[in-house]
């Protein structure tokens, strides 16, 4: 699950990307309101952690630019602005959640999960399709009930998958969704995740097959029965 952490200080982002890493979740980092808006442009995220206070503007113009495109993307606000008034600004200019400087870790995984849980998301902590069940938090697919444990960026390319069950999904978001703003996968480096998850699906018994669609995508379905 990928997260857009919007934070100019660079000890604090380091940090909170690093234990955001252990809870699953994989953390584009930018400094700056115009970095930000060209990367909820350019890429997906399953939320947004925003700080108010950047070099070259209020981050609030992230949450507008957001809200203005019809953008459900959770916003968790991160700042030390900690005013009723700041709070009640920025949640009724469309942030969903907001959160004063210094905070405890612990409360920032549990508000994003609570986030992430909301009816109305396409998100949730556990997917399944037939036998098949990701654990996102854990990295872990079960089947029929015995777990096993998968790689973070496969667990990543797993959920983008399980979410568009039964749809294609073309490669260019796998790509987004594995390597977001940094780019750094090779060419082939989904069909290499891809031909691992394959595998290991088999393995399990999961009777689940991952398709390719050339020249498009990939497709997660059910293995059909004769």
């Amino acid at each position: 699950m990928r997260l857009l952490l919007v934070e100019d200080n660079t000890r604090l982002s380091s940090l909170t990307a690093a234990g955001l890493a252990k809870h699953g979740f994989e953390t584009d980092i930018v400094a700056t309101v115009a970095d930000a808006l060209t990367a909820v442009s350019a890429t997906h995220f399953a939320a947004v952690v925003l700080d108010l206070g950047l070099p070259d503007g209020d981050g609030l113009a992230v949450v507008q630019f957001l809200r203005a495109r019809g953008s459900p993307t959770p916003v968790l606000i991160l700042t030390a602005r900690l005013s009723v008034g700041d709070r009640v600004k920025g949640l009724e200019r469309g942030a969903d959640d907001y959160l004063g400087k210094p905070f405890a870790f612990e409360e920032l995984v549990a508000r994003l999960k609570a986030l992430l849980r909301r009816p109305g998301q396409y998100l949730g902590s556990e997917l399944r399709l037939g036998r098949l069940s990701l654990d996102i938090a854990a990295c872990e697919i079960g089947v029929d009930g015995v777990r096993h444990p998968i790689s973070p960026r496969e667990a990543s390319l797993l959920e983008t998958l399980l979410r568009r069950s039964n749809r294609v999904v073309p490669k260019k978001v796998l790509e987004d969704e594995l390597y977001g703003l940094s780019g750094e996968g090779s060419s082939n480096a989904v069909e290499a995740h891809i031909s691992r998850l394959r595998k290991q699906l088999l393995e399990t018994g999961a009777e689940i097959q991952i398709h390719t669609v050339r020249g498009v995508g990939y497709l997660i379905r059910e293995t059909a029965r004769a």
